[in-house]
């Protein structure tokens, strides 16, 4: 009964942040997106994540931080639905037949991006350097398909670094390196400079944390 009380408190707080980004799109788009939010939240119902968080909460999160960045509501309505083909029963041809074409190849192309994470635990071979590589020409070929598949999977990375705090150390290790490493530099490529910091940010965080706190009481004393 508690996780359901906690379910419902979520989806009303979910609906009403998603109310405040609505009013600044035309009518069909608002639709459009109201329908991609209440898809997503029925979808993941009361799957939740490690933080504690629902996963609905997790990808209107990510749609929200788009919708910060201006933009077009295709690209904020594929970001409230990148996570439904992954962890739920919904087909990729459902959400195509629901929302079109376009929206479903930009689901499509955050879904294949997942597999990114694969190249990356192999860096424990020693072979860090072409592992990268690897990953880094996987991202640029979704990125030469549609830019706004990577837009999308730097919004859902950005918020997954910012409720990172939760997973084992040996995870919040890799995906810091991860995010540093792949993340941060394909930010800074397409121009979005304050994700890059705050990704570089938050990776420095977790992997070296004694030198982030030196830093932070440094610049702290400087203001």
């Amino acid at each position: 009964h508690g996780r359901l009380k906690d379910y419902i408190m979520n989806t009303t707080q979910a609906k009403n942040q998603l109310e405040q980004q609505l009013h600044n799109h035309p009518e069909t788009q608002q639709i459009v997106l109201a329908k991609a939010a209440q898809w997503a939240i029925d979808a993941h119902q009361c799957q939740l994540r490690a933080s504690g968080e629902t996963c609905h909460d997790h990808v209107l999160a990510v749609a929200e931080i788009l919708h910060g960045l201006k933009h077009d509501y295709e690209t904020i309505a594929a970001a409230m639905l990148h996570d439904v083909v992954e962890d739920t029963d919904v087909s990729l041809e459902q959400v195509k037949v629901e929302f079109g074409p376009v929206i479903s190849r930009l689901v499509d192309g955050v879904t294949r991006m997942e597999r990114i994470g694969e190249f990356q635990e192999k860096t424990h071979s020693g072979n860090r350097e072409h592992v990268q590589a690897e990953s880094l020409r996987k991202l640029l070929l979704a990125m030469a398909e549609d830019v706004r598949v990577v837009l999308i999977k730097l919004a859902d990375r950005l918020h997954f670094m910012r409720t990172l705090q939760h997973l084992d150390p040996g995870r919040l290790r890799r995906i810091s390196l991860e995010s540093h490493d792949i993340y941060a530099q394909l930010a800074n490529w397409v121009g979005i400079w304050h994700v890059k910091c705050e990704l570089e940010d938050l990776s420095l965080r977790y992997l070296e944390p004694e030198a982030y706190q030196l830093i932070a009481r440094q610049l702290a004393e400087k203001r």
